[in-house]
């Protein structure tokens, strides 16, 4: 049986930190839900601004949602995407102890 938490990402994720500050790339495999838009598989730019992140495919903002940054007591090895019904839970941020939690 699979788990709540499904991670994508075996060859589609594990892109790291594209710029410093709060902006990270992420790549989705396959269709998965955002704050109630649909993000067709493909690379996009995630911004953390306050209490929420923004995605952006090149320079559209593409979808937003609610989030809260937590931290691991260790370093993600690589970028990792969690999911629940195509509903995207969670970033872990490659190389940093950052996750961004998008509550459902």
């Amino acid at each position: 049986m699979l788990s709540k938490k499904l991670l994508i990402g075996f060859a589609a994720l594990g892109i790291g930190i594209a710029a410093a500050g709060s902006d990270y790339k992420i790549e989705l495999a396959q269709t998965t839900q955002v704050g109630g838009t649909d993000l067709k598989a493909g690379e996009y730019k995630v911004e953390v601004q306050g209490d929420k992140a923004i995605f952006k495919s090149g320079k559209d903002v593409v979808a937003q949602s609610p989030a809260k940054v937590e931290n691991a007591k260790r370093k993600y090895s690589a970028t990792a995407v969690s999911t629940n019904a195509s509903k995207l839970e969670s970033i872990a941020v490659g190389g940093t102890t950052m996750m961004i939690v998008l509550p459902q």
